[in-house]
């Protein structure tokens, strides 16, 4: 008995904070995947993350990843795309997390809400800075490249959180102190780079 407990514990944590860390970088494609996944009894979602199981959800949401797919490797456009989505990905990837504790006592629920909030404006600030930093490039292809990369991360956490949730903990961890220092490398970057170019327009 103490044993699934501690595996369902494990489980739920894994999948909360994946969906979270996914939701803060590819929102629609998370809503959608665990649905479907969900529906099709691929996959067994805890707590209250059942209700995305509805066709109309997923389904809404695979329309909304396909448009957003395409808007992410637009440069320029996908910076406005992130600065709207900060009001969505980061409650949303917050109520995920707090879903998939539906059958927890409330405090527990508020504290996943929390951290799972935290997780999610992690994700998208350190996605929103590295296209700051891209977008300073005039070529589209350093876009396309990190765009399906970040596509390539986010199916590889989502997936790690459902089948292998303990190593997908484990990976959002990893994510999370990477985050840290790439952001604070990126934003040196932006710097540097708008420093430069204004040093090279002024007048002689």
């Amino acid at each position: 008995m103490v044993y699934h407990r501690v595996v369902d514990l494990i489980t739920t944590i894994g999948l909360a904070m994946g969906a979270a860390w996914v939701s803060g970088i590819r929102l629609y494609a998370c809503v959608a995947t665990l649905g479907a996944l969900g529906y099709y009894n691929l996959a067994q979602l805890p707590g209250n993350l059942a209700i995305i199981e509805n066709p109309w959800v997923w389904g809404i949401s695979t329309v909304l990843f396909v448009a957003e797919f395409v808007a992410d490797k637009v440069p320029y456009f996908d910076s406005i795309w992130d600065s709207i989505h900060t009001f969505i990905r980061i409650p949303a990837g917050a109520v995920m997390a707090a879903a998939a504790f539906g059958n927890f006592d409330p405090v527990v629920q508020a504290v996943a809400l929390l951290v799972g909030g935290g997780i999610a404006f992690t994700a998208h600030g350190t996605k929103a800075s590295t296209r700051a930093a891209v977008n300073l490039s005039p070529e589209p292809v350093s876009n396309w490249a990190v765009s399906l990369g970040e596509d390539f991360l986010s199916a590889a956490t989502l997936v790690a959180a459902i089948f292998a949730p303990l190593f997908g903990l484990a990976l959002v961890v990893s994510l999370l102190g990477a985050s840290f220092f790439v952001t604070r490398w990126l934003w040196r970057l932006i710097k540097m780079r708008k420093a430069a170019k204004a040093s090279t327009e002024s007048p002689a």
